[in-house]
């Protein structure tokens, strides 16, 4: 990945994928959109090349949804696909990210600032992928100042 320009961020779903973008220097994420698909509908390949064009994205982190136990889950391959054909299409850097509890992280923030979710779940799904992003975004500068984390990436 890339140390400086956009990174977009995926939090992918069956019917919601939630996106988000990282600044130039790669300190904060903040959501974008989300997108939606009807289920058993192809991937919005064509919408997610389209944005990652206009904000000239330089790298992408797509979530990795595992199972609580760390397993391999039938989203998980989903999200591989996606992330697989984003890679062919792009040819940018890309990352997967364990995104296990970036909703309810999510979910938790709206609620601690006295705000509701009720109608509002393409807005908890663009939150969802700055909250993954910017797990990515800290966990990779600790890293590089030799802090050590406890949950860890997956180049593909």
């Amino acid at each position: 990945m890339p140390p400086t320009g956009r990174i977009l961020g995926i939090d992918w779903g069956e019917v919601r994928i939630g996106l988000a973008l990282s600044d130039e220097t790669q300190t904060l994420a903040s959501p974008l959109v989300t997108l939606t698909r009807r289920r058993g509908k192809r991937l919005p390949i064509g919408r997610l090349l389209e944005l990652t064009d206009q904000h000239h994205a330089a790298g992408i982190v797509v979530g990795l949804p595992l199972a609580a136990d760390g397993s391999e889950t039938e989203s998980a391959t989903s999200a591989r696909e996606l992330a697989s054909r984003m890679m062919e299409h792009t040819r940018l850097p890309l990352e997967l990210w364990d995104e296990r509890m970036s909703t309810a992280r999510a979910l938790t923030a709206i609620r601690e600032q006295g705000g509701s979710t009720r109608g509002r779940k393409g807005d908890v799904d663009a939150l969802a992928a700055a909250v993954l992003l910017q797990h990515f975004l800290d966990a990779r500068r600790n890293r590089a100042e030799g802090v050590e984390t406890a949950e860890g990436a997956e180049s593909e």
